[in-house]
């Protein structure tokens, strides 16, 4: 196995890649200062973006890989490991890392909402292309955050940064956006594998040997991370994926329960339901009436 290399600081990081610390919890690192290597794999233990500018390798990422082009954002929660894949030489890399410590934006409105920028969820795969315009504007928001570090540490450094940091951040989420409707050809053709996968799945015994279908287990069927994938059916249909897959099996209840030879617990656990009751409770919530005054009903 390739060894990994152990990024726990920001000045660890900046070091390897010949950097000056200006902030012991942030840097923006200018990648190009970087001696030529040819490292396998690398553990951050802070928030880390990369903006590559430089074919290096493909990157592995979980199970997936993703072919590094110009013009190419990657986003790493803390705690995450990627590996680099067939290196056959030693590689000068060019690009910018944007890194920062958790640290640094606790207490901050940052650090209180960053779990809602699920892009540090997805995988490598997932990335986010950019346009030659939206390149300046990243470029313009590192540049920022740079001359925050280039001053000297007072009571407003923190929440300058972290405000910089958070512009950034709200900036990649309109450009995923716009990705999402640039790409929208391809990600129909990943509802309809979905919708696919939700009708194979209760077509087969699998509700009553695993249970309801998770968002998860569809995200892994389908070669996507959850947060992706989450994020992707809500643009596309304006539901979230745990209620689509809700939906699906309301839609199939529907017609099972008009079965009179079979009780509605009976139908419950044969999609997938551990509880009857569970089942009542959720067709009740999307239909209005319970199973048994639907089927009265019609």
């Amino acid at each position: 196995m390739a060894e990994i290399q152990r990024f726990e600081t920001i000045s660890q990081y900046n070091s390897f890649n010949n950097n000056e610390t200006l902030h012991p919890l942030v840097s923006v690192v200018d990648l190009s200062k970087a001696a030529p290597r040819s490292v396998a794999g690398m553990y951050f233990g802070f928030y880390t973006i990369f903006l590559k500018e430089v074919k290096c390798g493909d990157l592995r990422y979980g199970k997936h890989t993703y072919d590094y082009q110009e013009g190419t954002l990657v986003f790493m929660a803390p705690g995450q490991v990627v590996m680099v894949e067939n290196i056959t030489e030693v590689y000068q890399p060019k690009g910018y890392a944007l890194i920062f410590h958790p640290d640094l934006i606790h207490n901050t409105p940052l650090g209180r909402h960053i779990q809602d920028y699920t892009f540090f969820g997805y995988q490598s795969n997932e990335a986010l292309h950019i346009s030659e315009r939206e390149r300046k504007i990243v470029l313009d928001c590192f540049a920022k955050i740079e001359y925050e570090l280039q001053q000297s540490i007072d009571k407003h450094s923190k929440t300058l940064i972290a405000s910089n940091i958070e512009l950034f951040l709200n900036y990649c989420l309109r450009f995923y956006d716009r990705q999402f409707i640039t790409r929208d050809n391809t990600h129909k053709g990943v509802l309809e594998r979905f919708e696919s996968l939700l009708i194979q799945y209760f077509a087969s015994d699998k509700p009553q040997t695993d249970g309801l279908p998770s968002v998860s287990w569809c995200a892994r069927e389908l070669h996507l991370s959850t947060n992706y994938f989450g994020d992707l059916i809500k643009k596309e249909t304006g539901k979230s994926a745990q209620e689509y897959i809700q939906t699906s099996i309301i839609d199939l209840a529907k017609e099972r329960v008009f079965d009179t030879s079979k009780a509605i617990s009976e139908i419950a656990y044969e999609l997938g339901f551990k509880y009857p009751q569970h089942f009542t409770r959720l067709f009740k919530q999307k239909v209005g009436v319970s199973p048994n005054a639907y089927r009265n009903l019609n």
